[in-house]
């Protein structure tokens, strides 16, 4: 079965040792996510990047960075990620949350909800 429609695409910039209580942050956003019936979520991490502090992190052998650039996507409904954005403020003490439109083309298996 195929779904199509308008959307929104929520990415999150964090860092990889961004953390909440016991757990890294983007597990922590990524599981709330799940819990919050988005249609999915993936996690990114970057190979070089930096962030407010204008530091770079960096995988390359001489600067083996602890702290690499992590960046979350989520696409969904334009409701349902407005819902989630007053959870992220809670979550994101520091990073970046952009959001734009997209077109939404989503394939299921047949006989599954599609929403």
């Amino acid at each position: 079965m195929k779904f199509e429609g308008k959307g929104k695409l929520l990415r999150i910039f964090v860092g990889e040792s961004d953390r909440r209580g016991r757990h890294r942050l983007y597990e922590v956003i990524v599981r709330l996510a799940r819990q919050r019936g988005m249609a999915g979520a993936t996690v990114f991490k970057g190979v070089e990047g930096f962030g407010a502090h204008s530091r770079i992190h960096t995988t390359r052998v001489l600067r083996l960075s602890e702290d690499l650039p992590v960046m979350i996507e989520i696409a969904d409904t334009e409701e349902k990620i407005r819902d989630f954005l007053p959870h992220l403020d809670e979550l994101v003490s520091e990073g970046l949350i952009t959001m734009e439109n997209v077109e939404i083309i989503k394939y299921t298996h047949e006989g599954e909800n599609s929403d």
